[in-house]
């Protein structure tokens, strides 16, 4: 069995990720290209793409390859999915790879002026970066700056930025 799922990983069939280093792993070159064009922490991205989408695992990640539970904005064009969420049947961005998750994240940061404030940060400042997506209004937990931190730290995500 073992030997099956290293040759079809070897054959390029898609596997998860496991665990959340191997999240990590797969995913820090796309955040790291994020970063240096957006100047949006990587260790941030990936913590952030990792709580949303539950390590790639989640409902969202595996029909929509959005990882960033980002939900459909009236300015959004592409493809969308409904999922119950906060609110029933809530409308949730869909993307044909994982990478234009990544890069419709960043967007989705940089261009609106809620965010604005976060971009005056040093993108080694994963924890002032938490604390202002948190206080931004990114996600509605009220423990999410110290989820994300915790992820960035476990992790050792910061190696990235």
């Amino acid at each position: 069995m073992m030997f099956l799922l290293l040759n079809m990983t070897a054959c390029g069939v898609y596997r998860e990720p496991a665990t959340f280093d191997e999240y990590a792993a797969k995913y820090s070159k796309t955040a790291i290209r994020q970063m240096k064009k957006y100047k949006i922490p990587a260790s941030i991205t990936l913590a952030q793409g990792i709580l949303e989408s539950a390590g790639g695992k989640s409902y969202l990640a595996r029909t929509a390859n959005n990882h960033f539970g980002i939900k459909c904005t009236t300015d959004w064009k592409g493809a969308s999915v409904y999922k119950d969420a906060e609110k029933p049947n809530e409308c949730f961005r869909k993307y044909k790879k994982v990478k234009d998750s990544y890069k419709d994240h960043s967007l989705f940061l940089y261009n609106r002026s809620r965010y604005e404030k976060l971009f005056q940060l040093s993108i080694r400042d994963y924890k002032g970066w938490a604390r202002g997506l948190q206080e931004c209004g990114y996600a509605t937990d009220p423990a999410y700056a110290n989820k994300l931190i915790r992820v960035v730290d476990e992790y050792k995500l910061y190696k990235y930025d």
